[in-house]
């Protein structure tokens, strides 16, 4: 037994050409999203970075789920020392990526583009996670070892400048502290020598005031003289009567 179709034969035919319509614009989206690849290709082989990006961009714009164009944009941001962002593309990358090969060439690049940040315990993680992928990468292998070597590198001039810190804190600290005890050597010294003073005669100011009574004594011994002086002269010239 057939069961008929309840759907009319006019409208079958249009759901059928809906279809065909709609493989083929996935069709020529795949097809604009390879033609923008091989634009982009073309322009970073000229070293026309910027321009590339931009075509790898419109790749993405018609192929959202393009790993290769993805890939692609990290590589081109990369040549224009942009490597935060292109980490972000790399790591996109891996994301979309199912080939075991391609998550490794992502996870190799991702390494670099963060080596470049300065951001090296980041990148060796990378590169280990590229290894376990791809386990006979020597690229993967040299810039592992040489990222380690940066990272000892980096640890042992942060412990010399730690250790000439302090040095240069300690300096400081004796120099307060032989600054301080010559000053008090100092008050010392003085504090001895006014004491040495008292002991073998009066002090300053008992000399001082002895100096103003000696003056005041002068003083009223020339006055008593003038007086005298005067005395004796109105006593010669008395006439007599």
């Amino acid at each position: 037994m057939f069961i008929r179709s309840i759907i009319p034969v006019r409208y079958r035919l249009a759901l059928i050409s809906g279809f065909l319509l709609l493989l083929l614009s996935v069709t020529v989206n795949a097809q604009s999203d390879k033609k923008f690849i091989r634009q982009g290709n073309r322009e970073y082989g000229k070293n026309n970075y910027s321009e590339s990006e931009i075509s790898y961009r419109k790749a993405i714009d018609n192929n959202k789920q393009s790993p290769d164009a993805v890939f692609n944009i990290g590589d081109a941001l990369y040549k224009q020392n942009k490597f935060e962002d292109a980490s972000k593309q790399f790591v996109d990358n891996v994301n979309l990526n199912e080939d075991k090969n391609k998550k490794s060439a992502s996870l190799y690049n991702l390494g670099n583009s963060l080596l470049q940040a300065k951001k090296i315990e980041e990148s060796i993680e990378a590169y280990k996670n590229s290894l376990k992928l791809n386990p006979g990468s020597k690229e993967a292998k040299f810039n592992l070892a040489y990222a380690q070597d940066m990272l000892e590198q980096q640890k042992q001039e942060q412990q010399q400048q730690s250790q000439d810190q302090n040095k240069d804190n300690n300096k400081d600290d004796q120099q307060k502290q032989d600054d301080k005890s010559q000053e008090q050597k100092k008050d010392q010294n003085s504090k001895d020598q006014q004491d040495k003073q008292e002991q073998q005669g009066i002090s300053k100011d008992d000399a001082q005031r002895l100096l103003n009574a000696l003056a005041n004594d002068e003083k009223n011994v020339q006055e008593k003289v003038k007086l005298a002086k005067a005395a004796k002269t109105k006593i010669n010239t008395v006439k007599n009567w």
